[in-house]
């Protein structure tokens, strides 16, 4: 009787100021994720509140950290995700649960950004969007990272290089799916 090998666990973690396309990534690749916005509206009845944060990722982690104690094989979570400190405890939780972290980072112009905010039903204050953006840290490999893919106005690239694992970046067409 062959035993199966256990499931390591990866967590994506959406990196990107709002705007930049992490929610609507995910529905289109009919991706589900622990979505902070969808707690603020669950747990608040408005996406909009920020006065509960604390409490709102609060739950967010503990919805994560109970599918890896279900040893589920992986899971995406749909924030900003914009500082080492913000992601620092997704890092915490995968070290504990012998899991990896990947970031999946929307690294778009602030002018698209700005550009597809205005346009959205959910408008961050400018005021707000230019704090995020000075407080934006780009997610490293160095902080724990096992990968970090970049998109960028349909473009993907991956660090480290996918060559690395057996195909040349360069063989990766644009608007191609990303392997995550």
């Amino acid at each position: 009787m062959e035993t199966q090998a256990p499931v390591q666990p990866r967590i994506v973690l959406t990196v990107g100021l709002p705007g930049s396309g992490k929610s609507t990534w995910l529905s289109e690749h009919r991706i589900t994720a622990l979505s902070s916005d969808f707690l603020r509206k669950l747990l608040l009845d408005d996406e909009d509140d920020q006065s509960a944060n604390r409490s709102i990722f609060m739950v967010l982690r503990l919805l994560l950290k109970k599918r890896l104690q279900l040893k589920r094989p992986i899971t995406y979570v749909d924030a900003t995700h914009l500082s080492l400190w913000e992601r620092k405890p997704y890092l915490h939780l995968a070290k504990l649960y012998g899991g990896d972290v990947e970031a999946l980072w929307f690294d778009e112009p602030f002018e698209v950004c700005l550009e597809r905010n205005a346009a959205r039903p959910r408008i961050v204050p400018a005021e707000v969007m230019q704090r995020m953006r000075q407080r934006f840290q780009p997610p490293t490999l160095e902080e724990g990272f096992s990968r970090i893919v970049v998109l960028r106005q349909g473009t993907i690239r991956t660090i480290p290089p996918e060559w690395e694992h057996g195909e040349p970046d360069s063989q990766r067409q644009q608007h191609r799916e990303p392997h995550v």
